[in-house]
């Protein structure tokens, strides 16, 4: 049986979900199923539409209303991010996955929507030989410091800063 490790893709650059994605794709074309957990977001993007067509490997569900960079944090919001953190817990545990990913899961800690310590925790019972990757800017120390693998995507120029939208296939 292989191990299994905790990888965290964090920092200020692009690419830590599509790092995470890329992985879900890889190991979807290896046979293994995928649970991934998108906490804060709520909207679909290409990236559903795709995984759409693995949907007997790949399993996504989303524990947001919306982004919370510019806005206050809601009891809604919380509620949304808790009950994803229970049910990527129950699946774990449930081990009928090979891979877990809690997309942005490192900026619901950041934004207080879910507990550094249950993350840790969850981190702690992982099952061995389950993969469980961690994204999101923010990586507390105390998750790093139980990862496994730890990538810092660091912004040294992104076109954003010239007004580019997000766009449809490559940001959205």
């Amino acid at each position: 049986m292989r191990r299994g490790y905790v990888q965290v893709y964090t920092g200020s650059g692009k690419g830590k979900t599509t790092a995470a994605l890329g992985l879900a794709l890889r190991a979807a074309g290896a046979g293994q199923k995928i649970f991934i957990a998108q906490f804060i977001k709520s909207r679909i993007c290409s990236e559903h539409l795709a995984l759409e067509r693995f949907k007997d490997f790949i399993t996504i569900r989303q524990y947001g209303n919306g982004l919370i960079l510019n806005r206050p944090v809601t009891t809604s919001d919380i509620a949304a991010a808790r009950k994803g953190l229970e049910e990527s817990r129950k699946v774990m545990l449930s081990r009928d996955y090979d891979i877990i990913i809690l997309d942005e899961a490192n900026v619901a800690v950041k934004r207080a929507l879910i507990n550094v310590d249950a993350l840790i925790e969850l981190i702690k019972d992982k099952p061995t030989g389950l993969e469980l990757i961690i994204t999101g800017r923010y990586a507390d120390e105390r998750i790093i410091e139980a990862a496994d693998l730890v990538t810092e995507m660091k912004e040294i120029k992104h076109y954003s800063k010239k007004g580019v939208k997000a766009r449809v296939g490559i940001e959205k």
